[in-house]
C-alpha cells in the first residue's frame, strides 16, 4: 500500500521536546500513575515509526486515495484584488470529512492497528475530530466512542448524527462547561481503565507527551505541501502565514515547515469571543501557565488555579488552554499571536463566501477575519498564505439562526 512517488515523512524539528516531552518549560506528562505505562509505551511505539518509510508509505496510501491529498493551494483572486495582497488558501476544507482533522485521524488509526488495538476513543469540540475518528474507525473496523460536551452536541447536531451514522457511540458530557475541556476530561477518565485494548486518538497538539509532538508531526504535512506548492506557484516563500488556534493542530501543521525561515511571519489567531474584557478563548493572550489535561501550558484560570470557561462562536476554538508548543513559540517570540471576535469572524464568514464562493468553518473564518483587518500598508503586494482548516457545512444551522435578519 505504499505510494510510488515521494511522500511526506516528518523530520526532526529544532523545537522538538526533550525526552520528557517538554518544550522549554511547557508540556510534559501530568497524569495519573496508572496512565504512565501506556503513555511511555505509546512514546516508544511512535518513535519506532516516526521516520519509518514503511509506516508513512501506508499512511500516504490513504492520504492520496481516501483523504484526497495533496489538498489544493488556491489563489484567491477576488479577495487578493480587494485587499492588495496575493492571498493563497491552503484548502484543508476539501479533505474527506471537511477539515484537517482527518490527517491525524488516519495516521493514528494506522498506528493503532499496528499496535493491535480494537477500540478507539476521542474527544471532540466542533465535531470534526469526532467525525474524522468515527470515519477511520469505520474504515479500519475498530470500535469507536466519542466524548463531546453537551453544549457542543446541541450546536453541532449534524456532526453528532454523522458520527452515529458512521457507527460511533457519542457520549454527551454534562459536567463543567459542557464543552471541549470537559469532553477531554471524560475521555482521559475512560482511557485510564481501558488502556490495554483502547487507543486514545487525541484531536490536537495538546495533552501529555507524546501527543503534542506526534500530532504536530502528522499535521505538518499541511505546511510541507504548501511550501512546495507555493514554490511552484510563486517561486518564493510567503511573507505571512495565518491560521486559527483552538488547541493548535492546524496552526502548528502549517507553521512547522516555515519556522526556520526568518523572512516568514507566522500568525496564530485565537478566539476573541465577545472581547477580551468579556467572554473569550484567548489562553495565550490572557492566560497564565498551569496544568490541564496532562500538560503544563497557558490556561484561562483564576488566581486560585480554577479553570475558567472559554467562549467562542466556534465550538472548535473554545478550549481554555493551548498546545504546549504554541506556549513555547509565544514565549520565544517565534510566532505572532492575536485574536478575532465573534462579530468579525461572522463578517469574514460572509465575506469569503460571497467573494470566493467558499464557505469556511467558523474556526477558519477567524484567520480570514484577521487577514481582512490587516492594515493595507502592511500587506500591500505581500504573499499571504492562510490555512483554511475546515469548511462551513457543520456551521450552517448555527449561521442560519445568527444571520437570519441578514438574509
Amino acid at each position: 500500500m505504499k505510494s510510488n512517488t515521494m511522500f511526506y515523512i516528518p523530520k526532526p524539528s529544532p523545537n522538538d521536546p526533550d525526552e520528557l516531552g517538554h518544550f522549554g518549560k511547557f508540556g510534559g506528562r501530568f497524569v495519573p500513575e496508572t496512565l504512565m505505562p501506556a503513555l511511555e509505551q505509546l512514546r516508544l511505539d511512535y518513535e519506532a515509526v516516526r521516520f519509518d518509510p514503511d509506516f508513512w508509505g501506508e499512511v500516504d496510501y490513504y492520504y492520496k486515495h481516501y483523504v484526497g491529498r495533496p489538498s489544493a493551494l488556491y489563489y484567491a483572486a477576488n479577495i487578493s484584488q480587494e485587499i492588495g495582497a496575493k492571498v493563497y488558501l491552503k484548502r484543508e476544507d476539501l479533505n474527506h470529512t471537511g477539515a484537517h482533522k482527518i490527517n491525524h485521524a488516519v495516521a493514528q488509526a494506522v498506528l493503532a492497528k499496528r499496535l493491535g488495538k480494537k477500540k478507539i476513543i476521542a474527544e471532540t469540540g466542533a465535531g470534526q475530530h469526532g467525525v474524522a475518528t468515527a470515519t477511520v474507525a469505520a474504515l479500519f473496523g475498530l470500535e469507536c466512542e466519542v466524548f463531546m460536551g453537551a453544549k457542543d452536541v446541541m450546536r453541532q447536531e449534524l456532526n453528532v448524527f454523522r458520527m452515529k451514522l458512521l457507527g460511533a457511540k457519542v457520549h454527551p458530557v454534562e459536567s463543567g462547561s459542557k464543552t471541549l475541556k470537559d469532553a477531554m476530561n471524560e475521555a482521559i477518565r475512560h482511557w485510564v481503565t481501558n488502556a490495554r485494548d483502547t487507543y486514545y486518538l487525541i484531536g490536537t497538539v495538546a495533552g501529555p507527551h507524546p501527543y503534542p509532538m506526534m500530532v504536530r508531526d502528522i499535521q505538518s504535512i499541511i505546511g510541507w505541501e504548501a511550501k512546495l506548492q507555493l514554490q511552484e506557484a510563486e517561486g518564493c516563500l510567503p511573507d505571512k502565514v495565518i491560521a486559527c488556534i483552538g488547541g493548535g493542530s492546524n496552526a502548528i501543521g502549517i507553521f512547522n515547515h516555515f519556522l526556520e525561515d526568518k523572512s516568514v511571519e507566522c500568525i496564530g489567531i485565537e478566539a476573541g469571543g465577545e472581547g477580551l474584557g468579556c467572554k473569550h478563548g484567548c489562553s495565550l493572550e490572557k492566560g497564565t501557565p498551569g496544568i490541564l489535561h496532562g500538560q503544563l501550558t497557558y490556561l484561562l484560570q483564576d488566581e486560585d488555579g480554577q479553570i475558567q470557561e472559554a467562549h467562542s462562536i466556534s465550538a472548535g476554538l473554545d478550549y481554555p488552554g493551548i498546545g504546549p508548543e504554541h506556549a513555547y513559540l509565544k514565549d520565544t517570540q517565534q510566532v505572532t499571536y492575536n485574536h478575532i471576535t465573534d462579530t468579525d469572524a461572522l463578517d469574514a464568514f460572509v465575506w469569503l463566501s460571497q467573494k470566493e464562493g467558499i464557505i469556511p468553518a467558523f474556526e477558519s473564518a477567524h484567520a480570514i477575519a484577521y487577514l481582512k483587518k490587516m492594515k493595507s500598508e502592511d500587506i500591500k503586494n505581500k504573499i499571504i498564505l492562510v490555512n483554511l482548516s475546515g469548511r462551513g457545512d457543520k456551521d450552517m444551522m448555527q449561521a442560519k439562526e445568527i444571520l437570519k435578519d441578514q438574509f
